[in-house]
């Protein structure tokens, strides 16, 4: 065997030895992700069963006793999407300060008696306060819609008692992926591996760039290695060992939390190596671009969070403005979490998982390159 090969492959052995010997590294690594998925995804809608979907907790509060008025409260209380609980208004307001209630609708005297005639411009419409908690403004709408569908219903009833009218059309909820039941555990470890995969690359950057303040790397230069052996090496046992941790965090994602590979096989672990190999070469350019061990550590882990939280890996990318869901585009993070996703829950095919592998390439290119232009054989 060439020599040069011989080395390279020696120089990987060791780096892969050195980390599965560190329990420490073990443990951040590849527990961390796993923990803090399955925190995010229980939090945003497990598996997506339907027995498991708790209704918003929303107070009411009805002031006006009317027969309209009971009749909306009874259609709210029998309403899936809610948990309603009748109280006073002082009380309302106060859980929902608290956080406790989402939000809480107040009826108000008089209700039953106005509405009907201010359905048809007879009158003036009753004053409904819907008091929410600022911090979930999500919930505002959703609840307002709710709120009207049911006195709308209930007024077509009370003005056409014998007709029996409601809602003219039936509401066919469907869950639009081409994969099993919406899981999002499976975002969830997407993202989280992504974001702790980036944490271990940078340590293999800082660790690189400890050797070189140490001076270790002339003396690795003393012997008949070439630079594309040394960085090579390093470049290679950093991909494997992210590659591993992938593959232990979804065996137990799988295993554990039902996450599934319901799209191409081939395609999840394209997008796996691409973005090993992205992680990596992020550690090589911060061991070529880094000065001092602490500022650089603070500077990558800061970088890596402002990128994990554009990639969507915190909460999904749907849920920013429109303007930062364009923009966050740009971030290969984001290309990386999405391709995770189509290849488990959305269930897409392998044509799915080029262009995220692409641009994960890309973008691990660009980085190689400049970590191979700046990177300092002398520094001490």
């Amino acid at each position: 065997m060439n020599p040069s090969c011989t080395a390279f492959l020696a120089l990987v052995r060791k780096d892969i030895a050195i980390f599965l010997r560190d329990r420490r590294a073990l443990v951040v690594n590849v527990l961390t992700p796993i923990v803090v998925a399955a925190f995010f995804g229980f939090l945003f809608g497990g598996s997506g069963s339907p027995d498991t979907v708790s209704g918003m907790p929303v107070g009411i509060v009805d002031l006006d006793g009317s027969a309209l008025s009971k009749a909306v409260v009874a259609d709210l209380a029998q309403d899936q999407a809610l948990k309603t609980e009748s109280m006073p208004e002082d009380r309302a307001q106060q859980l929902v300060k608290t956080g406790k209630l989402r939000a809480a609708i107040v009826l108000p005297a008089g209700f039953g008696a106005a509405a009907p005639g201010a359905l048809f411009g007879r009158g003036d419409k009753p004053r409904v306060t819907l008091v929410y908690d600022p911090s979930q403004s999500m919930v505002r709408p959703v609840v307002a819609g709710l709120f009207t569908q049911h006195v709308m219903q209930q007024l077509s009833r009370a003005l056409n008692p014998g007709s029996g009218m409601s809602v003219p059309f039936a509401l066919a909820n469907i869950a639009a992926s081409t994969g099993p039941r919406y899981n999002s555990y499976a975002h969830s470890f997407a993202g989280m591996s992504v974001q702790f995969i980036l944490f271990m690359g940078i340590d293999a950057g800082i660790t690189l760039l400890l050797m070189r303040e140490q001076g270790m790397w002339r003396r690795l230069r003393a012997a008949p290695l070439s630079r594309g052996v040394l960085l090579g090496s390093r470049l290679a046992a950093t991909t494997l060992i992210a590659m591993l941790i992938l593959a232990v965090v979804y065996l137990v994602a799988r295993i554990v939390f039902g996450v599934h590979i319901a799209g191409s096989a081939l395609g999840f672990a394209m997008v796996a190596f691409a973005f090993a190999l992205l992680a990596a070469t992020t550690g090589l350019m911060i061991a070529a671009l880094g000065r001092s061990v602490g500022a650089t550590r603070g500077v990558a882990m800061f970088s890596v969070l402002i990128l994990v939280m554009l990639g969507g890996a915190w909460v999904p990318a749907f849920l920013f403005p429109e303007w930062l869901q364009h923009a966050s585009t740009l971030a290969p993070t984001r290309w990386a979490v999405d391709g995770l996703d189509a290849m488990t829950w959305r269930g897409l095919p392998l044509s799915a998982a080029l262009a995220p592998t692409a641009v994960l390439f890309g973008w691990a290119v660009l980085f190689a390159l400049i970590a191979v232009w700046r990177f300092d054989w002398e520094g001490d």
